[in-house]
């Protein structure tokens, strides 16, 4: 018996048949119209129902790139179950390089929204009913805010047995539990039933290789992890060697002691202890005004990248890395190992 087609909007897309969906959003003020774009495979054999979607931060690039190569690897004739990828979620903020929608709102704090409300409560409410409500599953793709720079990490409920081993599976450099925050997607969504990985990496409106290329992996190895991928098409492990992922539960930002002109000492991914040198401030006469210091240890996993800091402004994200959980790095030498195959 023939699977069942998959309903999206007003389109219905037969089994083995990938097809490019619109739906439709706003009007802009010239009048032209605004949708969503989205893309829907649907294999032949049945499987999970997952949705992989970026840009919900009109800035963050990275993951629009992510998407587009995964589509790429794939095939309705021979994946089992089926994959809803929405490359931009906030289509307005995406189209001026703009984080937040014309009102200002972040469209992350606006779900599960209404489709009465603001326009950032609209879009949320479409990218529910017509996205999350069929899906069991979603990976939500992210980068760092406007300045800034993470390092490839998975961010998870990984208390839920599950959803930590599909954060696993994902393969990127750190695994981050982290609780879920009023009006975002993840919230939302586990509200609804499906789980959510959120992955972050790399800077607001740049490509990284780096980036790019652990979130394709690991949108896919997710894939294959949950069976929907031929065994000729899975994550071929032989040319991509396995690595160790970092658990943590518990991360924080070291702050600025006084404001100028900032110096690193540290990058993405150095392992670090408490009362490590981190960088430092200086005057524009470069007259040193404070040192940064490390008040935790762990794995650096976000860096400011502006050299104007004021007191108080985050400058170094350190992760503490888990030692009571598979993934912990027990010395500077593994860590080091990662960092030269390019992690």
């Amino acid at each position: 018996m023939a699977r069942e087609s998959f309903g999206i909007g007003d389109v219905r897309v037969r089994a083995g048949a990938s097809r490019a969906v619109e739906l439709p959003l706003t009007r802009l003020v010239t009048g032209g119209d605004v949708s969503i774009p989205v893309q829907v495979v649907h294999g032949r054999e049945p499987g999970p129902v997952v949705w992989v979607n970026a840009a919900i931060h009109g800035d963050e690039v990275v993951g629009v790139e992510v998407i587009r190569r995964v589509l790429g690897q794939l095939s309705a004739k021979t994946l089992r179950g089926t994959l809803v990828a929405v490359p931009v979620v906030n289509v307005l903020g995406f189209m001026t390089g703009d984080r937040y929608l014309p009102d200002r709102r972040d469209l992350n704090r606006s779900f599960p929204g209404s489709g009465r409300g603001s326009l950032a409560a609209r879009i949320a409410h479409l990218f529910m009913t017509q996205v999350v409500a069929k899906c069991e599953l979603g990976i939500d793709l992210h980068t760092a805010a406007d300045r800034r720079a993470n390092l490839p990490q998975v961010r998870a409920d990984l208390d839920d047995a599950e959803t930590r081993r599909l954060a696993l599976a994902f393969g990127a450099p750190v695994a981050l539990h982290a609780s879920l925050r009023d009006g975002s997607l993840r919230q939302a969504a586990r509200a609804a039933g499906a789980r959510v990985l959120v992955y972050e990496a790399g800077e607001a409106l740049r490509f990284d290789d780096e980036s790019i290329d652990t979130g394709v992996i690991g949108v896919l190895r997710v894939l294959d992890t949950l069976g929907m991928l031929p065994e000729e098409e899975g994550v071929d492990e032989a040319d991509d060697e396995p690595r160790p992922t970092l658990v943590s539960r518990a991360s924080g930002w070291v702050r600025a002691r006084g404001s100028g002109v900032l110096q690193l000492d540290v990058q993405l991914g150095d392992l670090v202890e408490v009362g490590r040198r981190l960088g430092g401030i200086s005057d524009t006469l470069g007259r040193r005004v404070r040192l940064v210091h490390a008040d935790r240890a762990g794995i650096v996993v976000g860096l400011n990248r502006a050299p104007l800091v004021n007191t108080g402004d985050a400058v170094v994200h350190i992760a503490a890395v888990d030692e009571d959980q598979p993934g912990h790095v027990a010395d500077d030498r593994r860590l080091t190992a990662r960092r030269q195959r390019g992690v």
